[in-house]
């Protein structure tokens, strides 16, 4: 399940990049890790926001304690963040897997087809392997997003911040980080 260097290799040469950069990208995006070294089970981030946009239903009464756990935006940690998907998933599964980054490099689920799947499910069920699978999505979404694949290309290191996490990446120097990870994993 953990990915090698021969991987992280394979991967960036198949997208036309430096070993360095894809391996500063995974190392900034996830902190090296695609599975919880506690559980096994794969890292997410569920995104409150993004479910309420994609649920449509609203079967459920918003005052239960399903509802509950998911408008808390602030969710932290491991347990909380799979607390919160599990209740968003028995209200709408689809909804709740296009709401969550997964994985070693943390894709939402909502760009599976820019990894490469047809399906949401799809996306999950090949990230569940192993973080090779992860972050080979992640390379094929990079790959068919261009103004990121040419940022991480030319390591413009503020663009790819701005292209893979939208327009607040300063507030947590997400650009410096990706830099000074590129010049670690370049110098060794």
């Amino acid at each position: 399940m953990k990915l090698t260097t021969n991987e992280v290799s394979e991967i960036a040469c198949g997208i036309d990049v430096d070993y360095a950069s894809l391996r500063a990208f995974i190392a900034v995006e996830s902190g090296g890790l695609g599975f919880a070294t506690d559980t096994g089970k794969i890292i997410i981030q569920f995104e409150p926001h993004w479910f309420k946009k994609y649920e449509k239903t609203r079967v459920t009464p918003r005052d239960n304690a399903k509802w509950q756990l998911i408008d808390n935006n602030k969710v932290e940690g491991q347990t909380s963040e799979w607390k919160a998907f599990n209740a968003a998933f028995s209200i709408n599964p689809q909804a709740a897997m296009l709401s969550t980054s997964i994985g070693l490099m943390q894709v939402m689920g909502f760009n599976h087809d820019k990894c490469g799947f047809k399906t949401v499910n799809a996306m999950w069920d090949a990230f569940k392997t192993g973080e090779y699978a992860q972050v080979k999505g992640a390379a094929t979404f990079i790959k068919n997003t261009p103004k990121l694949h040419a940022a991480l290309k030319a390591k413009d290191w503020p663009k790819v911040a701005y292209y893979y996490n939208g327009s607040n990446y300063q507030v947590n120097n997400y650009d410096n980080k990706l830099k000074a990870a590129y010049l670690k994993y370049s110098a060794s």
